[in-house]
Parts: C-alpha cells; structure tokens; sequence
C-alpha cells in the first residue's frame, strides 16, 4: 500500500495513495494506524483519500478499525477529500456520524481543535 505520511502541528496527516481501499489493502491500513496509535502516540489522525476511488466494506472496516483505536487513546480520526461514491457509501452505512470527513484540507485541521468526537 502507499502511503505519503506528513506531520502537520499536532496532526498525522496520511496520504493513502491508491484507487481501491478494499480487502487487499485494508490489512495494511490497519496495520499502519496501529503503529501511529501505538507506537507513535498519534492522537489527531487524518486520512487524505483523495486518490481513493473505491471502498469495500473491509475497507470501510479499517476506517472503524482506525476510529475505534484513536479513541480509545483519546484521540480523533478525521476524513478529508472523499471521492462522491465513498461519501455515499458512509452515507448509506449511516456512519457518517462516526467518520467525520471534509472537502477542505485546512477546514479539516481545524477541526483537531475542537475535540468533541
């Protein structure tokens, strides 16, 4: 899987650089969230999904994986530049509520701010 990793203030910013976030990959994205929680002690994490054009319901699993783990640290996971299909697929999963997402970059870091999740 390709991930660009950067360190934005507080925030861990990852870039996953693929078309399909699905059963292939989603493994390693839990794998990679987990070693930011973990070992790096990540609590502010966003996932650039920009290049993202499909997600399978594993994928979807490691979104939840990623979400439920910084939590449970304290921390927040947050969303920035869903692909529509992706946006309706968390809409339809009614998980919009538990996977915060934005179209803005800067918007997104913002929002670290603010805590409440």
């Amino acid at each position: 899987m390709k991930i660009t990793e950067e360190k934005i203030g507080d925030v861990q910013v990852l870039r996953i650089e693929e078309p399909r976030l699905d059963n292939a990959l989603s493994s390693e994205l839990k794998t990679e969230l987990w070693r930011l929680i973990e070992n790096e002690r990540s609590e502010y994490i966003l996932l650039d999904l920009a290049t993202v054009e499909y997600i399978d319901s594993s994928g979807l699993g490691s979104l939840l994986f990623g979400h439920r783990q910084v939590k449970s640290h304290n921390g927040v996971l947050r969303m920035v530049h869903l692909n529509p299909k992706v946006k309706t697929l968390i809409k339809i999963a009614n998980l919009e509520q538990i996977l915060v997402s934005f179209d803005d970059e800067t918007e997104a870091l913002e929002s670290f701010k603010n805590k409440e999740d």
